[in-house]
């Protein structure tokens, strides 16, 4: 392939992706806002005209701010490959540093930051007028700045040894580096999931042992029933950035641990977080949890190998702005290009993850309608997309690319005819 001929396919592709994410976003605020004025029939006599009515414009608000950081988004990969960004901070870093592996760390962590700080704005206006603006918003400045240092540290602490072995890899490990390092990875990755519940996530939030007895027992019971190990049961301060509830578990093997927002047990009741509980360990127990990290694999497989091939190609680099035989050691480069161009080329894939997503969401709310109540569930999930103020009516084909639950009212009726 000609250097130009990339060139156009990329900027074909990331053309069609932008018009797809327009009109799926301008359809999904008509159709949230031609329902707005009426709460669905099945819930009316469940949800407020109001409550539903602030779910309609917090839709929207989400929507329009999603479709703008798009835009920029765009703009910014655009300037960092075709108008030369990654070409010239890449000459810059290589005077300074040299060539060698700092340079090529360099090259990465200056092209992380350079992103973090174009996705800082968004961030806060989301977080501090978006979420504030509907009650949601519980963060003050503080700890906004200090979340923000920590996940910098963090990022840091963890992200440049793996870098540094990926990037070892590539350089020294002849054709076959691509299938080394997917090993490296998926070992990072499973050695993350028993380490954050227990070492990275009380960094940022507390974590308590559930103190009520009598939905301790009921919890417990629960997790006899349908067979369930866990090393705890515990309550996460989540009021103190969000109004927001949940519940999940987290972990993998003997690390696995049940974690419960303050908000969610503060709003529901102990039959209803049973039953919530009861769907999320039925992603568990019907291996959900397993086939997703068996995809996260097989997809990482597939895209390392895809690189390890691209990364010897010419015009991969070229196509997209760069001029390899100026840089030296083209890993970093390589690697960066392809975290930027991929979801150009995957975003039309979206709705294949999404009915997967569906799926397993049925499959856990059949299982929570078999160990608890349906009755139960229904309630809770009433409560929490009215607490969420998650809409009732999103537009069907937005859904499809972007929703991994299905829409209330189809999830609800299903609930219902199991009963």
């Amino acid at each position: 392939m000609s250097s130009l001929a990339f060139s156009v396919l990329f900027v074909g592709f990331l053309a069609i992706t932008l018009l797809v994410r327009f009109w799926l976003g301008s359809r999904q605020i008509r159709h949230v806002l031609a329902h707005r004025n009426a709460v669905p029939a099945e819930f009316a006599e469940k949800i407020p005209l109001y409550a539903h009515q602030k779910a309609a414009d917090y839709t929207v608000a989400k929507t329009k701010l999603g479709l703008v950081m798009m835009l920029v988004n765009a703009a910014v990969l655009i300037g960092f490959t075709l108008l030369g960004g990654l070409q010239a901070l890449s000459g810059y870093l290589f005077k300074l540093a040299g060539p060698g592996m700092a340079y090529q760390l360099l090259l990465i962590a200056s092209f992380a930051f350079i992103s973090a700080a174009v996705d800082l704005p968004f961030d806060y206006y989301k977080q501090f007028i978006l979420e504030a603006r509907f009650g949601f918003n519980k963060m003050n400045l503080r700890l906004f700045v200090t979340d923000l240092i920590k996940n910098i540290i963090i990022g840091t602490i963890i992200g440049l040894p793996l870098l540094w072995v990926i990037l070892t890899l590539m350089a020294k490990s002849g054709n076959l580096w691509w299938l080394y390092a997917w090993f490296v990875w998926s070992g990072f990755q499973l050695l993350m999931l028993v380490l954050y519940p227990t070492v990275i996530a009380p960094l940022f939030n507390k974590f308590t042992p559930l103190q009520d007895e009598s939905l301790r027992a009921r919890i417990e019971s629960l997790m006899q029933r349908v067979g369930f190990a866990s090393k705890g049961l515990f309550v996460m301060d989540g009021s103190k950035r969000s109004a927001h509830g949940n519940a999940y578990f987290s972990g993998f093997g003997a690390a696995k641990r049940i974690v419960f927002f303050d908000t969610l047990l503060a709003r529901l009741a102990p039959q209803e977080i049973e039953a919530v509980l009861a769907h999320e360990l039925g992603h568990f127990k019907l291996k959900h949890v397993v086939k997703r990290i068996a995809v996260m694999f097989a997809l990482s497989l597939g895209f390392l190998a895809l690189l390890g091939y691209l990364k010897t190609q010419i015009w991969f680099f070229t196509g997209l702005g760069v001029n390899p035989m100026l840089l030296g050691n083209n890993d970093a480069m390589a690697l960066i290009l392809f975290m930027l161009v991929l979801p150009v080329f995957t975003f039309l894939f979206s709705p294949l993850t999404s009915i997967t997503s569906r799926k397993h969401e049925f499959e856990a709310d059949a299982f929570a309608a078999r160990h608890t109540e349906a009755s139960d569930l229904v309630s809770a999930l009433v409560k929490l997309y009215e607490d969420n103020a998650s809409t009732l009516t999103p537009d069907p084909i937005h859904s499809s690319f972007y929703d991994s639950h299905p829409p209330a009212s189809v999830r609800i009726h299903h609930l219902l005819a199991s009963r």
